[in-house]
């Protein structure tokens, strides 16, 4: 069975998100695996001769139960009969720790939570999920605070036809399946650099080439400022979530352009957010 991994902090901006992913998993008939890393205390061992022998037990059992609570608070009471299982994990990385459980249990994607809109933007999303997107090899799926779980019908993936964007929408597509949701391909266009109707059609006999779903449609748009445009798309096809690459830029052109898209959409704060790191995903060329 496949697993959605949950992960939280226990702050308000996290319950949104433990929603959201408790609905994907009972539309993909997925488990459920909520978790907490911790740093255990190291203080008290440092002014004793002889540590205390159940610090640890006592720490795992803390973070445990704090945990289940806090699912049992928003979820509701019988966590094995929704099928979610706790876990709180020991390491002095939060973002080490959830990616090393991601990797071990292979999971589907991570879903965290993301600040509200800030006037200070750059930290809308925390730390913690922007370690996740930079280093996890699954998909991140950042919530809003304020958002609330619907049927995924729409999916937007951002895509300036780079080397690894092919893989991503086939790993895309898997999660897009078995919720019967549409994928849509949306390229953003400069004004001074139109796609012909015959390159449009090359890519997407690609799409369909490496990509066995059929729910997907190619889309070009055109405008100098691709954040506003986007999201025009996004309310316009009634979308609930925005999949893009996050990968480092090698060029000054259309990298970089949608280098500072992703920026601009991870400060935005009001999109869910599927992010894909690009060190994963470059078996094919789009």
């Amino acid at each position: 069975m496949k697993t959605i991994l949950y992960t939280t902090d226990y702050s308000e901006n996290s319950v949104a998100a433990l929603k959201y992913a408790h609905g994907m998993c009972l539309k993909l008939k997925a488990k459920l695996l909520a978790i907490h890393v911790f740093n255990n205390p190291t203080i008290l061992r440092s002014k004793i001769e002889q540590p205390f022998p159940n610090l640890d037990k006592d720490a795992f059992r803390e973070h445990t139960a704090k945990l289940e609570e806090f699912c049992k608070k928003h979820l509701g009471s019988d966590l094995k009969k929704m099928n979610i299982e706790v876990e709180a994990i020991q390491n002095k990385s939060a973002v080490d720790g959830i990616v090393s459980k991601s990797e071990k249990i292979q999971s589907l994607l991570i879903v965290t939570g993301m600040k509200g809109e800030s006037k200070l933007r750059k930290l809308i999303m925390g730390s913690t999920a922007r370690g996740l997107i930079e280093k996890a090899a699954y998909p991140v799926l950042t919530i809003p605070e304020d958002t609330s779980y619907n049927p995924i019908k729409t999916i937007i993936y951002a895509t300036d036809f780079q080397v690894e964007d092919l893989d991503a929408i086939r790993m895309l597509a898997t999660i897009a399946k078995p919720l019967k949701a549409k994928i849509k391909i949306v390229h953003i266009s400069p004004l001074e650099k139109p796609i012909d109707k015959g390159e449009k059609i090359v890519l997407e006999k690609r799409v369909n080439k490496h990509v066995d779903y059929a729910n997907i449609e190619l889309d070009i748009l055109y405008s100098d400022d691709i954040f506003n445009e986007l999201k025009i798309c996004f309310n316009k096809t009634n979308a609930d979530i925005i999949a893009m690459l996050e990968r480092e830029s090698h060029s000054l052109t259309s990298e970089l352009f949608y280098l500072n898209l992703l920026k601009k959409m991870k400060s935005y704060g009001k999109i869910p957010l599927m992010s894909f790191n690009a060190k994963n995903y470059g078996m094919f060329h789009l």
